[in-house]
């Protein structure tokens, strides 16, 4: 079993440095009000993850530093997500600190190793169990009292709340998409009637792709086509003469003739020869030229009937890149995508048949999960409120009785609801069950909520005796109470010192409290003392024993150490809870 040894408590509130020496049993930290003793929970709480603030780091102080050395042993929960986290244990010892500085910064280590505040917490999960007045009042909330059955109730409703949850988030989002599949079907129709439209223009046209550019500029050819011919004729005429003039000059001729004059004498000299060779590369170039511009005119179209043609399919073409896309390239994927979205929308009636017939399932399977929660609440309902009364026996109300008051709402309408007993009701992610706990604080009395049926130390009893069954029934090693007495006396606070005694009989238990008669019960007294400076330093957190003791014990019962009848009560506190131990 995992226990917390020692705690190091550095510059934190009014604490300068000090060392808090656990037992592995019953320790009872006690002081004056305001010595310091709510430190103690505030440091526990850091060291497990707690949120950091900045105003508890002590004046003066760059910050505030809390050491624990908890102790464990191998296959131990702490143990495993310590060696995960990279961390090291030494000697069975787990070393776990926290930083907070004046600026708000935190930093953790487990083990040695630097790890993120997230781990502490998980840590914390299956290491200790942290009990104060705010839990009490979380105790109040209906909310957090169904927590703590299902707590209670294990895998009894564990496993049908897992499953109830995967099919709530499920039909959440069915009926999100439901609603918008119908509240959205006008703006649909819409969309499809737009889409529609659009695809029969394009499918009228016909487009081909690259079309539109390839009669760009066959329009461009044939509006010219008179122009472009006369160049032709004329660079043709320029390069191989006209059969009418026998006399003009023409390249081609000219070409030929320099190289026929060079041939001559290119035997002479290699130089000229090279320039020969090129100046009949030249003479080829100029025929193949001049052969390719006869064939151009040749079968130039200056047909009107087709550029009319051309226009025409020119304009379609730009009727549907005005709508559709910037060129037929895009608005022939516009078209593409359009027909993609055009089946999602005629599917819309089909989906929604869908999505309705499984809303239906849904809502069905919810409510056969949710009558399984029910029912295993109920069960474990009467054997938590059995046990939590037994405890009550224990703690000086031997004739106060809890139960549990398990309700479902009505629901409005059946859409609403999921069927529960034969009873549409409403419902949420844990179910349809609103739990509620009952204290009847007497015979005779009414059970009533415990927010309205409990005063302050009634309350303060039953959230013990509720931790002490869950730790018959989902025991963790360590539990601190942060005054859990409070409102609590006399016969009743000796009660409740004898069943934190007898917790710690399976457990480390610490109890920050201003109670002697809980305090006698302890295995290990510490006292909290501030010096004349207000603050508490190393020698201001003490183990009392002995005459040490009975002293603290003294001024708690009647605010005088030396008092002998408090003496002798002190005396006899301590002898009854040894007896009892």
């Amino acid at each position: 079993m995992s226990v917390l040894e020692e705690m190091r408590i550095r510059s934190l509130g009014v604490i300068d440095d000090a060392v808090v020496e656990l037992s592995p049993g019953f320790t009872a930290v006690t002081g004056e009000t305001g010595a310091g003793k709510t430190m103690v929970v505030t440091s526990l709480a850091l060291l497990l993850g707690g949120r950091a603030d900045p105003a508890l780091v002590r004046v003066g102080a760059k910050a505030a530093v809390v050491e624990g050395r908890i102790t464990v042993s191998p296959g131990d929960a702490a143990a495993l997500r310590a060696e995960e986290a990279g961390g090291e244990i030494e000697d069975g010892a787990l070393i776990v600190s926290r930083t907070v500085s004046a600026e708000g910064r935190s930093r953790a280590h487990l083990g040695g190793r630097s790890v993120p505040v997230g781990v502490l917490a998980e840590l914390a999960d299956d290491l200790v169990a942290v009990h104060g007045q705010t839990d009490q009042q979380g105790l109040l909330k209906p909310a957090r009292q169904r927590q703590a059955l299902d707590r209670y109730a294990g895998s009894g409703v564990e496993g049908p709340h897992t499953a109830y949850a995967a099919a709530y988030r499920r039909l959440r989002a069915v009926v999100t998409e439901l609603d918008e599949l119908t509240t959205r079907a006008r703006e649909r129709a819409q969309e499809a009637d737009l889409l529609r439209f659009g695809l029969e223009e394009v499918a009228a046209v016909e487009p081909l792709p690259g079309e539109d550019t390839e009669l760009a500029a066959e329009a461009e050819r044939l509006g010219h086509a008179e122009a472009l011919a006369s160049a032709a004729a004329l660079a043709h005429t320029a390069l191989a003469g006209n059969p009418e003039d026998p006399e003009g000059v023409d390249a081609t001729t000219v070409v030929a003739a320099a190289g026929q004059s060079l041939d001559a004498v290119r035997a002479h000299d290699p130089a000229l020869a090279a320039l020969a060779d090129r100046i009949g590369e030249i003479s080829i170039l100029l025929s193949d030229v001049a052969g390719e511009l006869a064939g151009y005119a040749d079968q130039l179209d200056a047909d009107p009937l087709r550029l009319a043609a051309v226009e025409e399919r020119r304009a379609a073409l730009t009727a549907l890149t005005r709508k559709y896309g910037e060129d037929i390239t895009a608005v022939l994927a516009w078209a593409e995508d359009g027909a993609s979205r055009l089946t999602e929308l005629e599917g819309d009636d089909d989906r929604i048949g869908e999505l309705t017939a499984e809303r239906d399932a849904l809502r069905g399977e919810l409510s056969a999960l949710g009558q399984q929660l029910t029912d295993a609440r109920t069960e474990a309902a009467d054997r938590f409120a059995a046990a939590v009364t037994e405890e009550l026996a224990s703690l000086a109300m031997p004739h106060a009785r809890v139960s549990f008051a398990i309700r479902q709402t009505e629901a409005p309408d059946e859409e609403s609801g999921i069927d529960i007993g034969g009873r549409s009701v409403l419902y949420g992610p844990s179910g349809a069950d609103e739990v509620e706990l009952l204290l009847a604080p007497h015979p005779g009395a009414q059970p009533r909520p415990i927010a309205k049926g409990a005063s302050g130390g009634e309350l303060s009893r039953v959230m013990l005796a509720v931790e002490v069954v869950f730790a018959g029934s989902d025991p963790v090693p360590t539990y601190l109470f942060d005054e859990v007495d409070a409102g609590v006396g006399g016969k009743a606070a000796v009660e409740v010192g004898r069943r934190l005694a007898k917790l710690a009989r399976s457990a480390q238990v610490v109890v920050v409290t201003h109670l002697p008669q809980v305090a006698a019960f302890a295995d290990r007294q510490l006292l909290v003392e501030k010096t004349v400076d207000g603050s508490v330093t190393r020698s201001g957190v003490t183990v009392l024993e002995g005459e040490d003791r009975v002293r603290e014990l003294s001024r708690m019962l009647a605010g005088q150490e030396d008092s002998e009848t408090a003496r002798a009560h002190a005396e006899e506190l301590l002898a009854t809870a040894r007896t009892d131990g």
